[in-house]
């Protein structure tokens, strides 16, 4: 089950891997050389799980209310939440996965308050040249991710506003 979403404008790490397929399904919002970002809205990313257990009937979290959905879901409909997918065949040093994973966390939260509410994933979906790279983890490299990673998140707001 999802972390619950805090208050304002912050954003949780996706955790459930069936929320990485459901959004990784869907057609990419935006994509660079490197990155496509995938999204699918919260209405559709959050549906209603039927109780399960001996005890279903008798729990609070099961009682339908406003929307159809259980109360243990309501957390999440306004929520935004965000996944990394970097592909050990672009990258192949771990060192290089985690630099991009945080970088593509960090733009997620530069871009967090222009983002529509749901299920983002950002994919590593080229790898990065090593003759121009030499350095798993270079300066060099993390600013154009982070640049690239800006135009990521800007032109899927553009496209696709909230």
């Amino acid at each position: 089950m999802p972390v619950r979403q805090p208050a304002g404008d912050a954003m949780t790490r996706l955790l459930e891997s069936a929320e990485f397929e459901q959004a990784l399904r869907s057609a990419s919002r935006a994509r660079t050389a490197h990155f496509a970002a995938h999204h699918v809205s919260s209405r559709a990313a959050a549906p209603p799980r039927p109780p399960s257990g001996p005890l279903a009937d008798d729990l609070s979290t099961t009682l339908l209310i406003s929307g159809g959905l259980p109360v243990e879901d309501l957390a999440f409909t306004a929520s935004r939440r965000l996944g990394a997918v970097v592909p050990k065949r672009h990258a192949r040093r771990a060192v290089t996965r985690s630099l991009l994973k945080r970088q593509i966390y960090a733009a997620a939260s530069r871009h967090v308050a222009t983002l529509a509410t749901g299920v983002w994933v950002v994919r590593l979906r080229a790898p990065f040249d090593r003759g121009a790279f030499p350095s798993a983890s270079s300066r060099a490299l993390r600013g154009m991710a982070r640049n690239e990673l800006d135009t990521l998140f800007r032109a899927a707001t553009s496209l696709h506003p909230s």
